[in-house]
């Protein structure tokens, strides 16, 4: 039997067990804020990566960029391998998935279509960090294939299963004038690569813009 003595001594969370038979309730972070925390080491994370490699990055480099307890970063993401694909998921595939969703208006072309939902989310890809995550798996794919497949499957692949649908109704609506793009979506995002590539490693001095490079692209496929 508790009593009002035994009761003092007994902290609030067993006093609680004790009168309920149930454990106390312990309020955890507020779901705003527990985004705020994942956006944080996501964000860190790609500033990390692109900096010291995906080689060179530890939990605890992390943690520090961050400005987390590495114990909180380990709530979020328990291996590096799992952070990296929480940055591409967060980063490059929920925009794409974001635009690919969209549907089609009542008579709208399918080069207007594109020009409404893909190209935007073109032209943020160095400011957004996409151009930097490519990068990182474009130097390091060879020594970890994970991180390719992570960014193939996440990515790459569903874009490439995007574009060829969108070739294919274009085709079927005599807005193509040849299947090419149908048989290679890769020739649509072809120009974003070599963007890519030319501000990293080729020119730095004199980068070109990812989102006009596309945008050329699209146009000679789907002239306005």
């Amino acid at each position: 039997m508790v009593t009002l003595e035994s009761r003092r001594k007994i902290p609030r969370k067993a006093a609680i067990v004790a009168k309920t038979g149930l454990p106390s309730r312990t309020r955890g972070p507020s779901p705003k804020k527990t985004a705020r925390t994942r956006n944080a080491i996501v964000r860190a994370a790609v500033d990390e990566f692109l900096e010291r490699g995906f080689a060179g990055s530890t939990m605890a480099g992390l943690a520090e960029r961050a400005r987390l307890a590495k114990g909180t970063l380990y709530l979020y993401f328990q291996t590096k391998e799992a952070l990296f694909s929480g940055v591409v998921r967060d980063i490059v595939s929920n925009p794409l998935s974001d635009s690919e969703s969209q549907p089609i208006l009542p008579g709208e072309r399918v080069g207007d279509y594109l020009r409404r939902t893909l190209l935007p989310v073109m032209r943020q890809m160095e400011k957004t960090g996409r151009a930097s995550i490519a990068r990182v798996v474009m130097a390091e794919g060879a020594q970890f294939p994970f991180l390719g497949d992570v960014y193939r499957e996440g990515a790459y692949e569903p874009l490439l299963a995007h574009i060829r649908s969108c070739a294919r109704l274009a085709l079927s609506r005599g807005e193509l004038k040849d299947d090419a793009l149908a048989r290679y979506p890769h020739l649509l995002v072809a120009p974003l690569w070599g963007g890519i590539i030319h501000n990293a490693m080729i020119d730095q001095r004199h980068p070109v813009d990812v989102g006009d490079l596309f945008e050329a692209q699209l146009n000679t496929y789907f002239p306005k």
